[in-house]
């Protein structure tokens, strides 16, 4: 949990106070531009980066996506004789130097328009849904304050980009998690499981006509008029949910989860269900969603999903291929419609998992080094950043924390990392104190 020291203001703390001559100096350098004061200790750092993109699609992989049979790819092992290594031969990629997994084959010609970020970590590794909630939140779960998710920080501070689609969909099910934590509902999501659907409680029965809804809505004005004023920030919150979802009930919203209405190559390409749920989001960021996270834990491909202990291993490979086609395919996508650059894609996990294989051999889990990605929102990408060892187990070079992860999409959305939220009046650090990878700003 993160502590917060209330330092008594006395002049025998000394220590903790600038002097004038000091406070003068680091205000009159801010206002040059040239530094900004560090929240932590009042040390001098670098201007905040800001990136321009104006959308995040999240694309989760729930279970532990194994970075050495993927993004981070090592010699290869040997489940048999328990070699440790890599599952999968590598390949070559558009970025001299960076390999990937040979089943990221469609994505690897497209990896100067992503950053696989090599070396991500946390010390949580026992338990899925604690490691989660980490990768969400970027915090350890708290027995006194429940954490926002980085979808509803981003929906919060950005806002809507406008009235007519709610700011955070989550396509999978809804979960604490991903949900806003102490900001409260309106920086919360709408979910859906059905692309062919859409959201259950936003549509309409049959028999309620176009006339029979407009009635409904009058006689609903009707009762605001009439009924007493009340100052009260829960029932304004509560009205306001009312009059967002009788707007987003209506054919016009609606007609963005007809996936029919895409051409039959393009739906093709993208291929099955995480692929057609890629395609959607795709479509709700040209309506105007702010955050959509994506959830690709299909455990029918191979049994177990990414938690691929044991027997979940053998197919593998068709997550992986999965993956592959839908991410290149809405890189492309959005590519080609111009908004690949407003658009940052972020693929994260819980954690990663061991090159050494278990007795029937699976991969057991592994936190001290893993790899989460990004891709377009206008960043300078380089393929991958960050080296971990000949395993992938411990990092070289350029560690990234969660937090430090969760700054990057924040500066890439021109959210400012290093700002606070309030709890109340309980001040808590956005990310922790995490610091963005300033290469991937130019």
């Amino acid at each position: 949990m993160t502590r917060f020291v209330d330092n008594h203001r006395d002049t025998a703390d000394a220590k903790f106070a600038l002097n004038r001559r000091q406070w003068l100096s680091a205000g009159a350098v801010t206002a040059s531009g040239l530094l900004l004061p560090d929240a932590a200790n009042g040390a001098p750092r670098r201007p905040m980066v800001r990136g321009q993109a104006e959308h995040v699609i999240s694309i989760w992989l729930g279970g532990g996506m194994g970075q050495i049979d993927t993004f981070d790819p090592k010699a290869m092992g040997d489940p048999k004789t328990r070699k440790p290594g890599s599952y999968y031969p590598a390949v070559e990629t558009a970025v001299a130097g960076v390999r990937v997994c040979e089943h990221l084959s469609t994505l690897a010609p497209l990896m100067d328009r992503v950053t696989a970020v090599r070396t991500v970590n946390h010390e949580v590794i026992d338990e899925h849904a604690a490691a989660t909630n980490r990768m969400h939140t970027g915090r350890p779960i708290s027995g006194t304050v429940t954490y926002p998710s980085i979808g509803s920080i981003v929906t919060h501070q950005r806002g809507p980009l406008t009235d007519d689609a709610p700011p955070y969909v989550l396509i999978g099910y809804p979960n604490v998690t991903r949900g806003p934590g102490f900001l409260g509902a309106a920086a919360g999501y709408l979910y859906l499981t059905d692309t062919s659907q859409g959201p259950a409680g936003l549509s309409r029965p049959d028999h309620i006509t176009p006339p029979r809804q407009s009635r409904r809505e009058r006689f609903l004005e009707l009762l605001h008029e009439h009924a007493p004023s009340a100052d009260d920030p829960r029932l304004e919150s509560y009205e306001a949910a009312i009059r967002q979802s009788l707007k987003l009930s209506g054919p016009e919203f609606s007609r963005v989860f007809r996936l029919d209405e895409e051409p039959d190559d393009l739906r093709n390409r993208y291929g099955g269900e995480f692929g057609q749920r890629c395609l959607l989001s795709r479509r709700l960021v040209q309506r105007g969603v702010r955050f959509i996270e994506v959830s690709h834990n299909l455990n029918f491909l191979n049994g177990a999903g990414w938690d691929v202990h044991n027997e979940g291993i053998l197919q593998q490979h068709a997550l992986i291929r999965e993956l592959d086609t839908a991410v290149a395919t809405l890189i492309a996508d959005l590519e080609a419609k111009r908004l690949l650059d407003k658009t940052l894609i972020v693929i994260t996990t819980e954690f990663g998992r061991p090159a050494g294989f278990d007795s029937n051999g699976g991969r057991a889990h592994q936190g001290t080094a893993f790899t989460c990605v990004l891709a377009g929102g206008g960043l300078q990408h380089r393929g991958a950043w960050g080296e971990t060892d000949e395993m992938s187990k411990q990092i070289v070079a350029d560690p990234v924390s969660v937090p430090d992860f969760f700054a990057t999409i924040c500066a890439a959305v021109g959210i400012d990392p290093s700002k606070n939220l309030y709890d109340g009046d309980r001040p808590v650090p956005i990310t922790d104190r995490g610091r963005p990878i300033t290469a991937l700003f130019g």
